[in-house]
């Protein structure tokens, strides 16, 4: 017959076990956050207005 300590030993070992993942996937999704962050603002210095050229429009005169 299980005694009372040994059931409460098995639901904790099985607790620790199931709360692994959880970790590793809020750790994964704050990795995840943390480099898509960072690709944004690469693109965004790569894009940025100050590096591109200047481009000349002839001015558009209004017919009358």
């Amino acid at each position: 017959m299980k005694t009372s300590h040994q059931s409460n030993s098995h639901s904790t070992l099985w607790l620790a076990l199931a709360t692994s993942p959880f970790l590793v996937a809020i750790l994964a999704a704050r990795s995840l956050s943390q480099t898509l962050t960072d690709i944004g603002q690469a693109s965004e210095e790569i894009l940025r207005g100050d590096r591109l050229p200047i481009l000349n429009f002839p001015d558009r005169q209004e017919k009358p």
